[in-house]
């Protein structure tokens, strides 16, 4: 346990002590660019898929290989990893090398002539990628107090959630011009392909924010110390051990949630068309601006709700949004049984304003009540476990069930249904043993709910 006097609230000193809100934001909005830049150069290969396929010779199977397992190898393992670098080295340059690799590494998919070439550039854009979450999420936590960092945690993963749309047409974008010759006289680009052509310009969009990310500063490791902070990995997987009772259904309940993100996410296009007969231009007229929409009011709505209830020194009210989250997102999965298209479309979309603001209450929760030496691995943690859980078991569910259970493709969206419902439900009572852990910590003086106190100003005492 950890005394109560090693964990002092935070002072109004210590406060005063973070960087200039210019330079904090501006740390920030590079961030937020980055975030961005990984989901387009980690979704261009779902974009240009026919294109490669007739230039290189490849099945579907390889094609799949490369939208899965290739970036996901790195992307999960070399996460934790890479989590505990983060507690230990600059941040800042962790993520600029990491924009660096992935970026290079798209560049490199674009020039690729073989499959084993472009397997190779998928490989390395995962473990690009696997660097910013945990560093990112770590510095937004030294850069501001407790009770503002819901805005800044809810703009980076902003980012995440608008990319998608936006890769479709700056993929689209670049192809269309040059298949229009619009890139003749330019090296490397005047004889490519068109798919080429898009991985190399969405590439070169990551060195701009490799010359940006140079420009931000690293804050100094903040927080509430005790004289045990755990450093190695055994002290922090010990950590883990002794607060199990909060962080296991923690960390499950957080990747059932987005194992229905992900299988919502994967197959509602073609419930969409296969339910209602929509082709791609309906759809991307009506579920790109409504998804790009609760996109952005998710994470604005998210971020005010966590720092009105840390400014209010309300611990316990991130586990309440939790709680709730997931049970408000079910009507999104219900979508197949609603009479219109349109109305379908409005519930797909609005699951991901709550995803977005599910995401950022569990990395701020995260880090309230981990110790400074531990902001990174925590967040990479649940990278591991979402990964795994999440976007591999998601989908294939969706499609085991349609193939298996139903053998009607048709029926994509009763799959769907049966998917995601259980498990938004699971993670909504997951969140809430996840409370219960927490509450018996508090009256019991235990570490993270000492470090969930201290952070936002309290002391251990009598639940409240």
């Amino acid at each position: 346990m950890i005394s109560e006097g090693s964990l002092a609230p935070v002072s109004a000193a210590d406060q005063a002590d973070y960087p200039r809100r210019r330079t904090a934001w501006w740390t920030v909005t590079v961030l937020f660019l980055a975030a961005i830049v990984s989901i387009i150069d980690r979704g261009i290969i779902n974009i240009v898929v026919d294109p490669v396929r007739h230039d290189l010779g490849l099945a579907d199977f390889q094609i799949g290989l490369l939208q899965g397992l290739a970036f996901g190898l790195f992307y999960a393992t070399v996460g934790i990893p890479l989590g505990l670098i983060a507690d230990r080295v600059s941040r800042r340059l962790l993520v600029t090398v990491g924009v660096l690799v992935w970026s290079l590494a798209t560049i490199g998919g674009g020039l690729a002539a073989t499959f084993g070439e472009l397997f190779a550039s998928r490989l390395l854009v995962g473990l690009g990628e696997a660097a910013l979450g945990p560093a990112a999420v770590s510095l937004i936590a030294d850069l501001f107090p407790p009770h503002r960092r819901g805005k800044p945690l809810s703009l980076f993963l902003t980012g995440q959630a608008v990319a998608n749309g936006m890769a479709i047409s700056l993929t689209s974008f670049i192809m269309a011009a040059a298949a229009n010759g619009r890139f003749a006289g330019i090296p490397l680009l005047q004889d490519a392909a068109p798919w080429r052509v898009a991985f190399i310009g969405c590439g070169t969009l990551g060195l701009a924010v490799v010359a940006m990310m140079l420009m931000t500063r690293e804050p100094p490791r903040r927080g509430v110390r005790g004289a045990a902070d755990p450093t190695s990995l055994a002290d922090k997987l010990s950590f883990l051990k002794r607060n199990g009772a909060v962080f296991v259904p923690l960390y499950l309940g957080f990747a059932l949630c987005f194992m229905a993100a992900y299988a919502a996410a994967a197959w509602s296009p073609a419930m969409l068309t296969r339910a209602f007969g929509l082709g791609p231009a309906m759809i991307g007229a009506w579920l790109g601006p409504f998804s790009m929409t609760f996109s952005f009011l998710g994470p604005l709505v998210g971020g005010l709700m966590i720092d009105h209830f840390a400014r209010r020194s309300l611990a316990m009210a991130k586990f309440g949004i939790l709680m709730v989250g997931p049970l408000l997102a079910i009507p999104s999965a219900l979508a197949v049984f609603v009479p219109g298209p349109v109305f379908a479309m409005f519930l797909v979309a609005s699951s991901s304003a709550i995803f977005a603001v599910l995401g950022a209450t569990t990395f701020a929760t995260l880090q309230s009540i981990v110790p400074p030496t531990m902001r990174g691995s925590a967040i990479a943690l649940s990278g591991l476990v979402n990964t795994i859980i999440g976007a591999t078991l998601g989908p294939l569910l969706v499609a085991t069930l349609t193939d298996r259970l139903f053998r009607n493709p048709a029926m994509v969206g009763y799959s769907i249904a049966i998917v995601v419902i259980p498990a938004l439900l699971a993670g909504s009572a997951l969140f809430v043993l996840a409370r219960r852990g927490m509450v018996r910590q508090r009256q019991a003086g235990g570490e993270a709910a000492a470090m969930l106190l201290a952070s936002e100003g309290q002391r251990v005492g009598p639940y409240r």
